[in-house]
C-alpha cells in the first residue's frame, strides 16, 4: 500500500479541500491519503475556529484515511519551518508522495525555481539581508530577494501565498534529501485571501469571515460547506459556546502583557528588536484585539508575525526552548488524531519501520514537543465555558477518532 501526504489546516474543511483530496488521490494514484494537520493554533498565528479533534473527524469522514497532528512548535512558524515539521513527519510515515495546491499547478516550475535558487543562493541571502536592514518585514524582504534572482517572474510567482508554501515544500524535500515525490494541483475558483464567498468552492478565510461576522451558520456559509461539516461546526459550538477567534483571548493576552516584566516579554519566542516596549505601551489603551493589532502593526511587524507572537505569548513559549527544538532534524513522535480502517492498515504496514513513538493520546509526562502541544490545548480551551472545558480537554487522553469506513 503506497501513500500520498497532504499538509493541511482544514479551518474549516470545505469544498475546496474535498477537491484537493480527490485530485491528490487521482494524481498520485496512492492507496492511502495521509494528512498532517496543524493543531489548535495555525500557521498564520490564529486559533482554529474549531478544535483539532473535530477538524480531524471532519477530514476522516470526508475521505482522508489518516490524520496526524503537526507539533505546535512547527505549526505556528514561517513557511520554511512549517514545511520542515510537516515533511519530516510525512517522511517518518514513509509516504511516497506529497500533493499540494498552488496558484501555478505545475510541479516542474517549482523544481526549476529551486534549481535557480540553489545557483543564486548567495545573491538571494545578500539581498534579503539588505532589505531586512532597511526595515522591511521578512515576507517583503524575501519577496524582493526572490525578485532579484528572477523568481517572481516567468513560470512561478513567489509572491502568491500557496506558491510560497509549495516552494517551501519542494525546497525542504530537496535540501533534506527526502524520499517524497512532490506533486501539485491548481487552486481553483478563489484566492487564498478572499474575504467574501463567491462560489461553492470558497477560501477558508471567506468562510470564517462570514461565520464570525454573523455569529451563526448562514445560508451563504452553507453553500461552501458540506452538510456534514456544518453539523460538526454546530456540534462544536453547542459544546464550547463559541467558534474561536482572537477576540476571545484578548483579555488574557492583555493581562499577560500588563503583568509581565520587560525581561519576561523579551524571553518569549518572536519578541525581538524592542517589540516588548511596543507591547507594553499599547496594551493599556487597547479596547479589543483588532484595535491592539492595528496599534502594533508596522512595516517590519506584519499582522501574521504579530499573531504568531501572540500565540507564543499565550502558551508561554520561550526563545531558548523553541530554538533548541527547531534545530532538530527529526520529529520526536507521531501523534494520531483520527483514522479509518485503511489508515489503520497503513499504520500496521509501516509500524515496524518506525523509529519514533506512535502516540494516540497524551500522557502526563511527555517530551518537550508534547509539553508545548499540551500548553497550546490548555490555552485554546481556556476561553470555553467551564461546563464543557473539562470534557473537551479529556479528548487529549482518549483514543483517536476511528471510523469503520
Amino acid at each position: 500500500m503506497d501513500a500520498c501526504g497532504l499538509i493541511v489546516e482544514y479551518n474549516p474543511f470545505h469544498h475546496g479541500h474535498q477537491y484537493h483530496l480527490e485530485q491528490s488521490r487521482l494524481t498520485s494514484t496512492a492507496d492511502c491519503m495521509v494528512a498532517v494537520m496543524s493543531g489548535n493554533f495555525l500557521q498564520r498565528g490564529e486559533p482554529a475556529i474549531i478544535d483539532k479533534f473535530h477538524r480531524a473527524k471532519a477530514a476522516i469522514d470526508a475521505g482522508v484515511d489518516l490524520v496526524l497532528e503537526l507539533p505546535a512548535v512547527y505549526a505556528v512558524q514561517n513557511s520554511d519551518l512549517f514545511a520542515k515539521g510537516a515533511l519530516l513527519t510525512l517522511q517518518q510515515l514513509k509516504v511516497d508522495y506529497l500533493c499540494f495546491g498552488s496558484e501555478l499547478g505545475d510541479i516542474s516550475a517549482f523544481q526549476t525555481a529551486y534549481e535557480n535558487f540553489s545557483v543564486n543562493k548567495k545573491a538571494y541571502e545578500s539581498t534579503l539581508k539588505k532589505h531586512l536592514a532597511s526595515g522591511n518585514s521578512y515576507p517583503e524582504a524575501s519577496r524582493q530577494a526572490y525578485e532579484s534572482i528572477g523568481l517572481t517572474k516567468g513560470l512561478i510567482d513567489l509572491s502568491k501565498p500557496n506558491n510560497i508554501l509549495g516552494y517551501s515544500y519542494v525546497k525542504t524535500i530537496y535540501e533534506n534529501d527526502l524520499t517524497i515525490k512532490p506533486l501539485t494541483i491548481p487552486r481553483i475558483k478563489n484566492d487564498y485571501h478572499d474575504t467574501d464567498i463567491k462560489h461553492h468552492i470558497a477560501s477558508a478565510t471567506s468562510i470564517r469571515t462570514e461565520l464570525n461576522r454573523e455569529g451563526k451558520m448562514t445560508e451563504t456559509a452553507q453553500t461552501a460547506l458540506s452538510s456534514h461539516m456544518q453539523k460538526i461546526m454546530e456540534e462544536y459550538k453547542q459544546k464550547s459556546g463559541i467558534w474561536h477567534t482572537w477576540e476571545n483571548y484578548f483579555s488574557i493576552l492583555q493581562y499577560r502583557v500588563l503583568t509581565m516584566s520587560l525581561q519576561e516579554l523579551r524571553e518569549i519566542h518572536g519578541v525581538d528588536e524592542g517589540l516588548e516596549y511596543r507591547l507594553k505601551t499599547t496594551a493599556p489603551q487597547a479596547g479589543d484585539f483588532t484595535s491592539w493589532m492595528k496599534a502594533l502593526k508596522t512595516k517590519r511587524y506584519t499582522w501574521t508575525r504579530l499573531q504568531r507572537i501572540f500565540v507564543h505569548l499565550l502558551i508561554n513559549n520561550k526563545k531558548e526552548t523553541v530554538a533548541s527544538l527547531l534545530e532538530s532534524d527529526y520529529v520526536p513522535h507521531l501523534r494520531v488524531l483520527g483514522m479509518n480502517k485503511k489508515g489503520q492498515s497503513y499504520l500496521n504496514q509501516i509500524r515496524k519501520q518506525l523509529n519514533i513513538p506512535l502516540i494516540s493520546q497524551l500522557k502526563k509526562k511527555g517530551n518537550p514537543f508534547l509539553a508545548i502541544d499540551e500548553r497550546a490545548s490548555d490555552a485554546y480551551y481556556s476561553v470555553v465555558d467551564n461546563h464543557s472545558r473539562k470534557d473537551l480537554r479529556l479528548q487529549e487522553r482518549v483514543s483517536p477518532y476511528i471510523t469503520e469506513s
